[in-house]
């Protein structure tokens, strides 16, 4: 099979414990054409960022798993991946509502509050990616969140609007292989820029919490690994890699 050029696989799924687990499931037994897309109306055990869980109502919200085969990119900067489908929800999400912004790494959240999370599990051949399944569950309909999950909102709560998911997903993939051409294109500066133009807390000093203890910081820089440089008000700078600081709300 020629995965680039075959036509991309779209299942759409009444239910399943998780759509990443699925696209994996279904890699395991063939090689899906790149852009193949599995979507579910409900998980049963949708997944987040080390083990976290992700509540959806059934029907209400759209939840996907994207498959790339991304050879192109290196190992070591395989958060490029999280950058393009960061700012691709975003600027979805900009076309309904304002105020949207990208929380390191990969948190989507309209002011203080999550609207989207995702889950990307990249799997390499030597030096380099051989494929990403890129999972994202972004609440839409949802009108009432009943788990303990601290700050959830959803698109309707913010607009008291009602939206097509088969018509946000369309959207989302327009924006996101655009950016994914920009990539293919080594345009990766271009990327690099638009995701700090987009982060929440990009600007100005914040407060957070490491093994240490709460202090404040501001952000110095996002390394091409993926890695959080943070500036505390003395100047002392200190390298965070995923879930090793937490950002709290001001």
């Amino acid at each position: 099979m020629n995965k680039e050029n075959e036509t991309p696989q779209i299942l759409w799924l009444k239910e399943t414990d998780s759509t990443n687990n699925h696209l994996r499931s279904l890699l395991d037994k063939e090689q899906l054409p790149e852009g193949s897309l599995v979507v579910t109306d409900f998980q049963t055990a949708g997944k987040g960022q080390v083990g976290n869980s992700w509540e959806s109502e059934a029907g209400k919200n759209l939840m996907f798993s994207l498959l790339l085969y991304p050879d192109f990119i290196p190992a070591n900067r395989q958060f490029l991946i999280s950058q393009i489908a960061s700012l691709s929800v975003k600027e979805t999400l900009d076309a309904y509502t304002d105020f949207i912004q990208v929380k390191w790494p990969n948190d989507i959240y309209w002011k203080d509050r999550k609207i989207c999370g995702m889950l990307i599990e990249n799997d390499l051949s030597g030096q380099l990616l051989y494929c990403s399944i890129i999972g994202i569950g972004l609440n839409l309909n949802q009108s009432l969140f009943r788990s303990n999950a601290p700050n959830p909102i959803s698109l309707t709560q913010i607009t008291g609007k009602k939206y097509d998911r088969e018509e946000v997903l369309n959207r989302f993939l327009r924006i996101f292989f655009q950016y994914y051409c920009l990539l293919l294109q080594e345009k990766e500066e271009e990327v690099r820029t638009a995701y700090m133009q987009a982060l929440y807390h990009g600007k100005g000093y914040h407060r957070y919490r490491d093994g240490q203890g709460q202090f404040e910081a501001r952000i110095q820089a996002i390394e091409p690994t993926g890695h959080l440089i943070l500036q505390l008000r003395d100047g002392e700078q200190r390298r965070y890699a995923f879930k090793e600081v937490t950002t709290l709300v001001d």
